[in-house]
């Protein structure tokens, strides 16, 4: 099975060692239950929506089989469009399915100091688009890491090591469920 993990610098491993990263640690958690998966990093730290869309296509290599999209945290900080957000993670999501390739989406929540509107839209995004184009959805990709300082960087926003692999252990049956879609497709 062959996974891309299309994100940011949350995936990408900001401030850790290339092992420590979401997509090594994932490869781990995979083999330990037997899953036979290359997963590829291709995060960009500080990349947007918009800029995951503009390197898809380089990104996500023929071949490719299922895709783990983690983007949009960094539209939040930047406070971007969130109709802007919604486009270009729309038009990732219509690319994949064009192409056959499986997909996780991992939801992202706007930081609660942007302000009740802009929180309201940006949130809304992901489960909108997860139900639309059909595809796996885990609803915040630091689910019970964002707000535990034991569980992040000094910057209190990047996951440390500890708690990559709480991400990776909360995804696991998500990312499972990822697989048998992929697999299902292949046998069509």
């Amino acid at each position: 099975m062959k996974i891309v993990v299309l994100g940011d610098s949350l995936s990408a491993g900001f401030g850790l060692a290339v092992e420590a990263a979401f997509p090594a640690k994932l490869a781990q958690a995979l083999k330990a239950k037997g899953i036979a998966a290359t997963v590829t990093n291709a995060g960009v730290s500080g990349d947007t929506a918009s800029g995951g869309l503009g390197r898809l296509d380089w990104s996500v290599p023929e071949g490719t089989e299922a895709v783990i999209l983690e983007l949009g945290a960094n539209d939040a900080l930047r406070g971007l469009d969130p109709q802007v957000t919604k486009a270009a993670l729309d038009n990732i999501l219509s690319k994949l399915a064009a192409r056959h390739i499986a997909v996780l989406f991992a939801g992202m929540r706007a930081p609660r100091n942007m302000g009740v509107d802009y929180v309201k839209s940006f949130d809304a995004i992901f489960p909108a688009l997860a139900s639309s184009h059909r595809v796996v959805f885990y609803p915040f990709f630091l689910d019970g890491v964002a707000t535990d300082s034991k569980l992040n960087q000094d910057d209190g926003m990047h996951p440390n090591a500890a708690g990559v692999d709480a991400i990776v252990a909360r995804m696991l049956p998500r990312v499972e469920e990822l697989i048998s879609a992929a697999r299902a497709a292949r046998a069509s």
